[in-house]
């Protein structure tokens, strides 16, 4: 005979807190420690994100600054969405330019000397799977001395026409690892890293700056952002 579904047993033990429901709680609490203990936030977004220069960055600014990214809607939580819930007065307007790549910067530094800091920041990286090519990289016939015998068949792999003579790997014909402004397949990006070719920068762009007595937007950070600062 079947068994009753009415007869399933219920645990009635304590249901713990998700590990991401407290994780986020703890995101919200320090973004609002940031609003008192910093004199002005930023909104920023970013092209090619590598987080060890991130990371770097961090640490570099520690003593002044404090960087978040996480989800859009736990920082806007802490900024507040509207004049009614908002942390401090004007905070909710940043609420509205959290969308996409977009992160928080809160500083004690001067507006001049983080506006220098962003525009200048840039590190070059080896460009990823699925990244657009910044340049045509074609390789001549003959060979590629850079590379040793070992390296012939994982050439193969990556799609070089390759042979081995003498010990030397030698391209047997021109090819095209890479064009300009299409996407790259993982083999154009595995064989770009080997070669020594970095495609990507990883660049920081500003959207909107807030303090106590004054809000203003960036417009090549808006840019960046795809965002539409007309309402």
């Amino acid at each position: 005979m079947p068994k009753s579904k009415r007869n399933r047993a219920v645990t009635l033990s304590k249901t713990k807190k998700k590990p991401g429901l407290e994780r986020k709680g703890k995101v919200v609490a320090e973004i609002k420690d940031a609003i008192d203990k910093y004199s002005s936030a930023y909104v920023f977004t970013y092209d090619n994100m590598r987080n060890q220069k991130l990371k770097d960055l961090r640490e570099q600014l520690k003593s002044s600054s404090r960087i978040f990214l996480a989800g859009k809607k736990v920082m806007q939580i802490a900024l507040g969405r509207s004049p009614a819930d908002e942390a401090k007065t004007g905070l909710h307007k940043l609420s509205k330019f959290l969308q996409g790549d977009s992160g928080l910067f809160f500083t004690n530094l001067p507006r001049d000397d983080v506006e220098r800091m962003f525009r200048e920041f840039e590190e070059h990286d080896f460009a990823r799977t699925g990244s657009t090519a910044a340049e045509t990289v074609e390789l001549k016939e003959g060979p590629l001395e850079q590379f040793t015998h070992e390296m012939e068949p994982f050439l193969r792999k990556q799609g070089l026409p390759v042979r081995l003579n003498k010990g030397v790997v030698e391209l047997v014909a021109d090819h095209v690892v890479c064009e300009e402004g299409k996407p790259l397949s993982p083999e154009a990006a595995q064989t770009l890293r080997l070669l020594g070719i970095q495609m990507a920068t990883f660049r920081l762009y500003l959207v909107c700056r807030w303090s106590c007595d004054d809000f203003e937007v960036y417009k090549e950070g808006l840019m960046h952002l795809g965002a539409d600062d007309s309402s």
